[in-house]
């Protein structure tokens, strides 16, 4: 299984929403939230050269060449945690592809807020684990048990995980 940001986003925010998008179960195309964020994300740094993808693995908002300073645009900071795992796995990526000295950045641009990610050992380490949680809950033949948190309302999955119920 390759592993994938959106992955590590997923793991972070929900098992279950990360147990359907690994099995091509994908319901973002219904989202208005997810909707809001690629415009948010085309509209905010539009001089930059944006949507970069690599290997179809990892796919970086924007790349400032000057500084290499990766950059990932996000719309809030209320899942702050599954953003910087995400923005650190792309760094363990490229540092895997033998990309050195990159640094990232996470940019709220409606919150005028930027965060700088570091990947350290201890990150690193916490990245890794993730990544065999990742693997084993997408080897599991049923999906984990829903959470009920005040976002599963806004979720692109909420009618699969509520339907019936």
């Amino acid at each position: 299984m390759q592993i994938t940001g959106t992955h590590i986003n997923y793991y972070c925010v929900c098992k279950r929403e990360l147990w359907l998008f690994a099995h091509n179960i994908q319901m973002e195309h219904t989202s208005d939230l997810v909707y809001t964020g690629k415009v948010i994300d085309e509209t905010s740094y539009s001089r930059e050269d944006k949507g970069i993808d690599i290997d179809g693995v990892i796919n970086i908002d924007w790349i400032d060449t000057n500084t290499g300073v990766i950059h990932e645009v996000k719309k809030s900071d209320s899942v702050e945690k599954a953003h910087e795992m995400q923005v650190l796995y792309y760094l363990w990526y490229l540092k895997h592809k033998g990309v050195e000295g990159v640094t990232a950045e996470i940019d709220y641009p409606l919150l005028k807020q930027r965060t700088k990610v570091e990947l350290t050992q201890e990150k690193k380490e916490e990245l890794e684990e993730a990544m065999q949680s990742i693997k084993a809950i997408a080897e599991q033949a049923h999906p984990p048990d829903r959470i009920n948190k005040k976002f599963c309302k806004t979720c692109s999955y909420y009618e699969l995980c509520w339907a019936g119920v």
